[in-house]
């Protein structure tokens, strides 16, 4: 079976990579006027003149192009990387207190100065791709530094874990909530998954005794708290002792955090965890497969804790995560019906979310089945990291495995 995906997965997805998602970027984002990327870029491809920057979209973009040179080394995909590094550094980083904004305005200015712990993670998690690729030493002491700030200011010595924001000069807030989908409590499945990737990234690269400690720390806070043992699904949000607060079912986050689970324990390299950290992601991937995969193989947004539909809209990222979430539970288990999953994610993608025409993804399908067209395709949270990661994951798992059938 796998020799057969070589031949006909393998090359659609690496067209789909460099000629659908890495081209609209490039051609389509870039900032003349002010510097790095545009902010925002409606369906129609129409500019957005003074929308705001925000950083995960920068960071994401910095990932997302480091991370295709290390794959294919086209200069101009090192280019990319780069003006997201400088537009990094220069317009974002704080130069009192340390640390990133949230967002900066159109011209570059500051726009919230607060200190997301996400966004945060996001650069850490950029910053060592840029590393990988370059062996940029300065690049490198910033994402160490943004650890040990997260160390310092955001991390909870009592009950664990991470808080979800602070303001600019890293004291408390009450302005917590990640967007105007999330809750406003202190910490969030959200934020600790991804600062999980941030901290397995950079213990690649940076593989110190205090990254160890709090990357496995992280891991076993996330199978304490935040995995519900009985549901294999994620509790979303919490207050700073892990009650939990609301009880939605994020199919998109439990098929993505199977997979980053297990990355992160085999980067750590400590095996009775990663033993432990697989069956908890084959558990996980399992209940998604059985409640969250409509018949055309997409997966919903979201449902309750009762397994209700609460938004079966199909968005574009939750569809990237289940392609490698499932194949990653696949190459476990080599149970082929997680590879049946996978290989049709990737045709409901081609089918429903890849925009064919002016390039990139659609933010997603309706519950009504129609393309998503009110939704920007370039925005604060619409960036080319969840689709160009899934194909990049693909492509790696497909080429290094032995081609057996």
């Amino acid at each position: 079976m796998t020799a057969e995906l070589k031949t006909t997965l393998l090359p659609q997805i690496e067209k789909e990579l460099k000629d659908n998602i890495l081209s609209f970027w490039i051609n389509h984002t870039i900032d003349e006027a002010h510097g790095g990327f545009l902010g925002e870029i409606r369906h129609d491809l129409t500019v957005v003149e003074d929308a705001e920057k925000s950083l995960v979209l920068n960071a994401r973009i910095l990932w997302t192009f480091s991370s295709a040179y290390r794959l294919y080394p086209d200069p101009v995909y090192k280019q990319t990387a780069e003006r997201a590094l400088k537009f990094l550094l220069e317009k974002f980083l704080d130069p009192e207190y340390g640390g990133l904004y949230w967002s900066v305005k159109a011209d570059g200015t500051p726009g919230s100065e607060k200190k997301q712990v996400y966004g945060q993670a996001f650069a850490i998690y950029a910053l060592a791709e840029w590393f990988r690729i370059t062996k940029d030493k300065a690049a490198l002491d910033e994402a160490v530094k943004l650890f040990e700030l997260l160390e310092k200011h955001a991390y909870d010595p009592v009950n664990k874990g991470y808080v979800e924001a602070l303001a600019r000069d890293w004291q408390k807030t009450d302005e917590l909530s990640l967007s105007g989908k999330d809750m406003n409590e202190p910490k969030s499945m959200n934020t600790h998954l991804h600062v999980l990737e941030g901290y397995t990234n950079l213990y690649r690269v940076w593989p110190s005794e205090s990254l160890r400690r709090s990357l496995k720390e992280l891991i076993e806070v996330t199978l304490r708290y935040i995995v519900d043992d009985n549901t294999g699904h994620f509790l979303l949000f919490f207050d700073d002792e892990w009650h939990v607060k609301g009880g939605h079912v994020s199919y998109g986050h439990d098929i993505e955090g199977s997979w980053l689970l297990v990355e992160a324990a085999e980067v750590l390299g400590d095996e009775e965890l990663t033993e432990q950290v697989k069956k908890v992601a084959v558990h996980m991937a399992e209940a998604t497969l059985k409640e969250g995969v409509d018949q055309d193989g997409g997966i919903w947004n979201e449902a309750d804790n009762k397994g209700n539909l609460l938004d079966a809209g199909k968005d574009w990222w939750p569809q990237a995560e289940a392609m490698v979430g499932f194949y990653n539970a696949y190459q476990m288990t080599q149970d082929e019906r997680y590879l049946n999953a996978a290989v049709h994610s990737w045709e409901f993608i081609d089918r429903h979310i890849s925009d064919h025409v002016n390039g990139e993804w659609y933010w997603g399908l309706s519950a009504e089945g129609q393309p998503i067209i009110s939704q920007s395709k370039v925005s604060a949270w619409k960036c080319p990291y969840h689709n160009s990661r899934a194909c990049m994951e693909m492509i790696e798992r497909l080429t290094r495995e032995p081609a057996h059938s």
